[in-house]
């Protein structure tokens, strides 16, 4: 198999170095051959992009020294817009979970979860080939878990409730509904529903 000629660059944003080495270690045994850059700011952001070229995904604290809020979420999708963006923090999921959705991180992963769930919420948002481009979306290039999370959207089911149902961690459930939502070209579970019923993807 021949190397892949374009390696992934990887951003990972901490100013704590144990925490943010532990999370290149994960992105290195995740995508081998990545070119995984360190910051410990944001302000760091610009002159790394000139050196090293744009993300692929970004890893981003939620509190660093130089943001205020959700100040960093809303500055790398404003300069990255494409780029998957994964919040770590250490503030519990229902302190500032839905802030950060939406200003625009595509999911938020605490920090407490432990190195197998992180990684598996990164391992999802790395294996997005494909679903990257701009398709004209149907029927059969939908997988049998997103036809099956779109009957769920219908039925009103929460995330929580999703996770239930499947058997599965919500931080997956939120990874799964990113993906879906990048290959409908929506940003929303009523346009995800709205979408299904004017092409057909529900039976109601």
């Amino acid at each position: 198999m021949k190397p892949n000629p374009n390696p992934a660059t990887l951003y990972v944003i901490d100013d704590h170095p144990l925490m943010r080495e532990a999370v290149v270690m994960l992105l290195r045994r995740l995508r081998p051959g990545a070119h995984v850059i360190e910051l410990d700011r944001i302000g760091g952001m610009e002159s790394a992009v000139k050196q090293h070229g744009f993300p692929d995904l970004v890893c981003l604290d939620l509190k660093l020294p130089d943001t205020t809020g959700t100040s960093g979420v809303h500055e790398m999708k404003n300069r990255f817009p494409e780029a998957p963006l994964a919040v770590l923090s250490a503030s519990p999921a229902a302190d500032a979970e839905e802030a950060c959705i939406e200003a625009g991180a595509d999911i938020y992963i605490e920090k407490s979860s432990g190195a197998q769930e992180i990684g598996n919420a990164l391992r999802a948002l790395l294996n997005t080939d494909g679903s990257f481009e701009e398709l004209a979306p149907t029927d059969n290039k939908l997988s049998k878990r997103q036809k099956q999370l779109i009957v769920m959207l219908d039925r009103g089911l929460s995330n929580r409730e999703i996770a239930d149902e499947l058997g599965i961690s919500e931080h997956t459930v939120k990874v799964h509904l990113w993906r879906l939502f990048r290959r409908l070209g929506v940003k929303s579970r009523t346009q995800t529903i709205h979408y299904a019923r004017t092409h057909g993807l529900l039976s109601n």
